[in-house]
């Protein structure tokens, strides 16, 4: 892991960290260090708000997942308002993309290896992986994740 993810999931874990499941993502409230911690380990989006104290990260389905499940430092909140396990989460997630646990894979999979790892939606792909920073550099590898044989969800590779 490197140091920057460590400091993440070090923060997310004395903060006790939540999240709020909302259709394919999830968004959690961050002061101005949790805030510094998630772009510098680069997972999630900022989001603009009127508070200027306050900010909010989106994050993907595999990144909050990744978060939960690999590193146990985020719990999600369900909007009935109850704490998802990790079982439930996967199962949300995979009804709501069925291509998940293969793009969980991948993500994952990259993540220990410590790639930093983003939506790769504009170009057509799953992911990009960047050795360092984005800002600083181009990415590396275009990732499209695809499940062994010719089914349903590698259906996008004929069109």
């Amino acid at each position: 892991m490197s140091k920057s993810v460590s400091q993440l999931h070090s923060s997310l874990i004395r903060s006790e960290a939540r999240g709020l499941l909302l259709s394919r993502n999830v968004l959690i409230e961050a002061d101005a260090e949790l805030s510094y911690l998630f772009n510098r380990a680069r997972f999630g989006r900022s989001r603009i708000t009127s508070q200027e104290e306050k900010q909010w990260f989106q994050l993907d389905m595999e990144e909050a997942f990744y978060l939960c499940f690999s590193l146990e430092c985020l719990k999600v909140i369900g909007k009935d308002g109850s704490i998802k396990s990790n079982k439930e989460l996967w199962e949300y997630s995979k009804s709501e993309k069925p291509a998940f646990p293969i793009s969980y894979k991948a993500y994952s999979h990259l993540r220990h290896k410590n790639w930093v790892v983003r939506s790769g939606l504009q170009y057509g792909v799953d992911f990009i992986a960047y050795r360092h920073l984005p800002a600083l550099v181009h990415s590396e590898y275009a990732v499209l994740a695809l499940s062994k044989g010719d089914n349903e969800l590698n259906g996008r590779l004929r069109v």
